[in-house]
């Protein structure tokens, strides 16, 4: 056998089910012993450290364009930069299709804009904007068999929403060919009303797009779309779940065993409603607008028991960056009204520590919980699992190390995404990834990116979630 590229050796090990001291030793890019007093080539010392899995972010939005023409604030090299910074070796970005666009088209544009730039490995979930009857009868189908396994249907926005036929539609390709379907369930007829009364009022402040994007519209779109996966059998991914409402939904939906999984975010447990209001119900509450929006004391209460309890299978980011600058969030019509901010905001480099400080630092959750929600859950979820998210033997040297003690603030000035600002500026982080190794490569040390981009694309299988 020949001898070991690298040793990994004297940190304490953590997986979704286990801890222990032990060495890991890589050959080839992938985990090839498990052990003590392991020998290689070159050695890393992980006295004192957390070895985990690399980070799987399955929610982010890198290089796409927008209906209103402002620009997104991360293409595929600071994005990935950004996120291996953070602890994370896979991110799962969207292929949008704009209405009108072949879906192979628009897959293979973002093939190119992703080439020779990733400084993670990626695989693209589809967003299908235009079910026409030859994306839904060739195009969907053949790019499931490709191994793009995932999409992701809205439920509003204008230039995204379907109608509960097309999603219905959309529900049997996914049954039909095993694919899993990813919702962002907001009620979009609501928040249209909504807005209109809002704006007659004179509400047009950042603060108000909490209102207008209300918990009772997310609350209504996941029972629906539980229903409509419920009809035609199919499982379904609630994303970006924000408060105790549509919670109790998805709760619901398992009690009847139903397939339905949920997903939440960094601002859904670090913010609330009342940072819209910026610093005086100004525009700088626009750092904070995405959908949906943060929501109360009592709904980031409901998100950690949801996080303990199983409610929510993965944590991702939703990172969706603009800047705060005229080419991004503050421009003249944005500034005339809340509805025309741009929905989004960073959190690909601050997702692991943010968890890992207010959940793993405050006892909320389990080291082992940590790992589950932020790496092999969603390697099971997406048919990566066990080449990604798991420490063993044959799986990818994708690895994290942790200085659990390690305490500093969030500060825009060290983060490495291309936004000009963080939603969490100031806040103080215990627990931070001081090295990110991609196949046994670093990829990041002390939160810094370092190498050239070695990432690439990866075919995914069948869900578990058809298991």
């Amino acid at each position: 056998m020949s001898p070991l590229d690298l040793v990994i050796a004297g940190g304490t090990v953590v997986t979704a089910a286990d801890s222990y001291a032990a060495d890991i030793g890589i050959r080839d890019g992938r985990i090839a012993q498990i052990g003590h007093d392991l020998t290689g080539a070159d050695r890393i010392d992980a006295t004192g450290l957390l070895v985990l899995p690399g980070g799987i972010d399955a929610h982010v939005h890198l290089d796409q364009p927008t209906s209103d023409g402002t620009t997104m604030a991360d293409d595929f090299a600071s994005g990935t930069r950004s996120a291996a910074a953070g602890g994370n070796t896979t991110v799962l970005p969207f292929a949008l299709q704009i209405r009108g666009q072949s879906l192979r088209a628009c897959v293979e544009e973002y093939h190119r804009k992703a080439k020779g730039k990733c400084h993670t490995d990626v695989s693209f979930h589809l967003i299908v904007s235009d079910p026409t009857p030859q994306v839904l009868g060739q195009e969907l189908p053949a790019l499931v068999r490709d191994g793009y396994t995932s999409f992701k249907v809205f439920m509003t926005y204008d230039d995204l929403v379907l109608n509960d036929a097309q999603i219905l539609d959309v529900f049997e390709v996914a049954r039909r060919e095993r694919a899993l379907v990813m919702v962002h369930a907001e009620g979009h007829d609501a928040i249209r009303h909504l807005t209109r009364r809002l704006e007659a009022e004179g509400r047009t402040a950042p603060y108000y797009h909490g209102q207008a994007h209300a918990q009772i519209a997310e609350r209504e779109a996941t029972h629906r779309a539980i229903s409509h996966a419920q009809l035609i059998d199919v499982p379904v991914v609630i994303v970006h779940v924000s408060g105790r409402d549509p919670m109790e939904q998805i709760q619901w939906a398992r009690a009847r065993g139903l397939k339905v999984h949920a997903e939440t975010c960094p601002q859904y447990i670090a913010l609330t409603a009342d940072d819209l209001r910026g610093l005086n119900m100004d525009f700088d509450g626009a750092k904070y607008v995405c959908s949906p929006p943060p929501r109360d004391a009592d709904s980031q209460a409901a998100i950690w028991q949801g996080l303990r309890d199983g409610t929510f299978y993965i944590f991702s980011s939703d990172h969706c960056p603009f800047r705060i600058d005229a080419t991004g969030k503050d421009t003249p019509r944005a500034r005339s009204s809340f509805k025309y901010v741009p929905n989004g905001i960073p959190g690909v480099e601050t997702r692991l520590p943010i968890l890992f400080s207010e959940g793993v630092g405050k006892g909320r959750i389990s080291l082992q919980r940590f790992v589950a929600l932020t790496s092999t859950n969603p390697a099971r979820l997406y048919g990566l699992y066990p080449q990604k998210g798991s420490i063993a033997i044959g799986a990818d040297a994708d690895l994290a190390l942790w200085d659990p003690t390690l305490t500093r603030p969030i500060r825009q000035a060290d983060l490495n995404h291309g936004c000009d600002y963080t939603p969490y500026e100031g806040m103080e982080i215990t627990g931070w990834p001081v090295r990110t190794l991609l196949r046994g490569r670093t990829i990041a040390q002390d939160c810094v990116p370092v190498g050239d981009p070695t990432g690439g694309h990866l075919s995914r299988g069948t869900s578990e979630a058809f298991a």
